[in-house]
């Protein structure tokens, strides 16, 4: 063949290649990859976040609770506002424990399944995972954040389901799959890791960063006058730092500061006059009855009714109660009955508490969850 009609010959090959290729045919022809399928609607609305940083003065160190991951942050965060944990699917973790109040509520007391109504208040989610002692619940039964998570979902009167009844529901929903396997390294469904991921959540709630904080820090103009003088008090004669101390304002310990007790009736023991046992339910010694645990001061003015029993209506009302020394119950702290301060100075300490109020736990929940 000569070297012309070789190189016809070539170009012809070429241009029937090229034929075939732009038609699809032939092991010559490139397919497009196809698209990545789009991540499901529940999990853009809750995306992976990085933990966050702690605003001034809360005691918050996520180095000292490796257990909280971003991944478990976003699964529990869809588990505490997921009210299909419940019995009837109508209460959730945050059906009491709000974000826009503090993560207490505003109602004197909680309110569960079918409307039934409890005997104590929701206490506030807020630096929880950092306590002084590891106790949860006004009257301290449980011993970790873990363990205070599954509580609610097994009271008969708060979400009224068992773990059990939790796990069976969660089992049917496939898109919690996915994210079970990213928090924890595989999809195995248990009680623990349910609870487990709800207390990374609400690890991630905190606050910090208030007047007093930078006051604390350094900054003399941060507190007015008068809730420099209600500081002073509350350090000092009041003697409000006796219980509520450190950076979360909670000694987490229990006291009976005169609330919830009654003169019983004639002929019939002190011990009778508690309406709620408090810590005494819990120890079974008689000291604890009518102890209850000390609630943070944290962002304190967005959550009223006050008082484990939201019997307080103000903070006006709890200075009062603590301006007279409590009420006359047998197991009375004694820092309560020698607190002094004059009914012309509780402006002053109110001023404090609402210099207390911080940032770093605002939320909203989520708009669509795993189905």
């Amino acid at each position: 063949m000569t070297k012309g009609r070789f190189l016809r010959a070539a170009l012809s090959a070429a241009s029937l290649l090229a034929v075939l290729a732009a038609a699809g045919c032939g092991s010559a022809a490139v397919r497009p990859a196809a698209a990545a399928p789009s991540p499901p609607s529940w999990e853009a609305d809750n995306p992976v976040r990085p933990l966050p940083v702690p605003p001034l003065g809360s005691p918050a160190d996520f180095a000292s609770v490796p257990w909280v991951t971003p991944e478990k942050v976003r699964l529990g965060r869809w588990l505490f506002y997921d009210a299909r944990l419940s019995a009837d699917g109508t209460v959730s973790c945050a059906t009491c424990h709000e974000p826009e109040h503090g993560y207490s509520e505003d109602r004197p007391t909680s309110t569960g399944i079918r409307g039934q109504v409890g005997k104590r208040k929701a206490p506030p989610v807020l630096n929880a995972a950092w306590p002084i002692y590891p106790v949860f619940f006004w009257d301290g039964r449980a011993g970790s954040l873990q363990e205070q998570a599954k509580g609610p979902m097994e009271n008969p009167i708060e979400m009224g389901n068992s773990h059990q009844g939790v796990l069976r529901t969660l089992a049917g929903v496939e898109g919690y799959r996915p994210y079970f396997r990213q928090a924890f390294g595989d999809d195995r469904l248990d009680i623990d890791r349910v609870a487990e991921a709800i207390a990374a959540y609400e690890a991630t709630r905190l606050s910090g960063d208030s007047a007093y904080d930078r006051f604390d820090a350094g900054d003399e103009r941060a507190l007015t006058p008068l809730a420099r003088q209600g500081r002073d008090l509350f350090f000092g004669r009041a003697r409000c730092s006796a219980c509520h101390l450190g950076p979360n304002f909670t000694d987490s310990r229990f006291h009976d500061v005169g609330v919830g007790w009654r003169p019983p009736p004639p002929g019939r023991p002190p011990a009778d006059g508690y309406r709620d046992p408090g810590r005494f339910a819990v120890t079974r010694d008689p000291r604890d009855l009518g102890a209850f645990k000390t609630p943070t001061l944290r962002d304190v003015t967005r959550h009223p009714p006050y008082m484990h029993d939201g019997s307080m209506r103000t903070l006006r009302e709890v200075m009062e109660h603590y301006q007279r020394r409590g009420d006359a119950s047998p197991n009375l702290a004694p820092d309560v009955a020698l607190a002094r301060f004059t009914p012309g100075e509780i402006p002053a300490l109110i001023a404090f508490l609402e210099a207390l109020d911080g940032t770093g736990f605002a939320d909203t929940p989520p708009r669509i969850f795993p189905r």
